[in-house]
């Protein structure tokens, strides 16, 4: 295990990535709870997407641990589902075809990551982007640890404000985050998963943890329940696009930010991107097949890159973790339902990631630019891939006109172009 992960290489060791695995797995476990309630609203059958949730991300984040070697977990992504959801009752058609859709984004997908596209376009990305991807991915989990927690509410006049402190969920939010920050500060190992038991034990005791039980059998899975002619029947290929557009970006932003918050990234590049692309691909198209949304990197993984992860060991964990979810659905979902729990890490984990704003070059205007809107964007939109097509829109424009457009590759140019057909014509929301 050792020698096939390159545990020594990449100085890290097996307790270590074991604890990495498991503080990324309580992060993103709510998915297989929450993905399902959001697609049932669309006539999807709970059970099924319950199962198709774990079987797409076991199988993506086991390709990843095995093949791709990096400590990122693929799971349905947030949002994508929301969007297949909103897609369904908008159109009035029937789920069945939106899952057709999907499978044909994912066969394409499969398809792109054959070719050089996807790992070109890693590499083409300047610097400045790729810091300010992985600084507003910091601040969108941040903002979302503070959501969950009653830290920050909506208010109708200013979008946002300060929660209520007496709400007890906020309150161990606080309590779990103070302490998590203490166990950091003594540098105690394993602090951001210590952290987290402790708050569930103090929620536990308090009353807010509470389980209707431990263990059930897993529900039988449904395959290929879809419908393949439905898209070409009616016309949907802008919904293939959409779906097919926000999924590549999205995972190749997360891969970017998880991937040099964890020092992955050599020279710019990232070693055996085609493999990790390929994880989420396959993911996605088995997914659909089975029942769920488009899946995407889980910029949850950057938590256990946070406890230590440093290889495809920790992913590894993380699947034979989900795997294991499908016989205790009833205590999953009561740990899922607790958000404070898992709040801290993100808060957290989202200052890790600001660490790469040093390294962006505040003082020409047109490097700094297109990263703080990127910065700016991925929170106040609650999409890692609008905050991209803001970047990949305004560095290549704000470039050319400042007489440096020949420094800019190419591909940035296509895409830009892309991206601004599709903020017009077929926007994701």
């Amino acid at each position: 295990m050792e020698k096939f992960f390159n545990l020594k290489e990449n100085r890290t060791n097996v307790r270590t990535e074991v604890i990495a695995g498991v503080t990324t797995f309580l992060t993103m476990v709510y998915i297989v709870i929450v993905n399902p309630a959001i697609l049932s609203s669309a006539g999807v059958p709970f059970n099924q997407v319950f199962m198709a949730t774990i079987i797409s991300t076991v199988i993506g984040t086991l390709y990843m641990s095995l093949f791709a070697k990096y400590p990122i977990a693929i799971a349905p992504g947030m949002g994508m589902n929301a969007y297949f959801a909103s897609i369904v009752a908008s159109q009035g058609l029937a789920y069945q075809i939106i899952f057709g859709t999907v499978f044909l984004a994912g066969v394409l997908f499969i398809l792109l990551s054959f070719t050089k596209l996807r790992e070109t376009l890693i590499e083409s990305i300047p610097n400045s982007l790729k810091y300010g991807i992985t600084s507003g991915i910091g601040l969108f989990i941040a903002f979302i640890g503070l959501k969950m927690s009653g830290i920050i509410v909506p208010n109708p006049a200013t979008m946002v404000s300060f929660g209520d402190l007496h709400k007890p969920i906020t309150l161990l939010t606080l309590a779990g985050l103070f302490i998590t920050l203490a166990l950091m500060a003594r540098r105690v190992k394993g602090s951001l998963f210590i952290g987290m038991v402790i708050t569930a034990l103090i929620g536990y005791f308090s009353g807010l943890l509470k389980f209707d039980g431990i263990v059930s059998a897993p529900p039988a899975p449904v395959f290929f329940n879809l419908d393949i002619a439905g898209v070409f029947t009616n016309g949907l290929y802008t919904i293939v696009f959409a779906f097919l557009l926000v999924t590549i970006f999205d995972t190749t932003g997360t891969m970017i930010g998880v991937g040099e918050q964890a020092g992955l990234l050599k020279d710019g590049k990232f070693p055996r991107a085609k493999q990790a692309l390929m994880a989420d691909a396959l993911a996605t198209t088995v997914g659909a097949g089975f029942g769920t949304s488009p899946t995407s990197a889980y910029i949850e993984s950057s938590a256990g890159v946070a406890a230590g992860g440093r290889t495809g060991l920790t992913s590894f964990v993380v699947a034979i973790l989900f795997l294991i979810s499908m016989f205790f659905s009833p205590a999953i979902s009561a740990i899922s339902s607790l958000s404070a729990i898992t709040a801290p890490v993100l808060i957290i984990v989202g200052s890790f990631m600001m660490e790469g704003l040093a390294r962006v070059d505040w003082k020409s205007f047109d490097e700094a630019f297109p990263a703080f809107m990127i910065i700016l964007t991925m929170p106040l939109t609650s999409s890692i891939a609008t905050g991209i097509a803001i970047g990949f829109i305004t560095y290549p424009l704000m470039k050319l006109v400042s007489g440096k457009g020949k420094n800019v590759h190419p591909i940035l140019y296509v895409f830009g172009i892309i991206f601004v057909l599709q903020m017009i014509f077929f926007p994701a929301h």
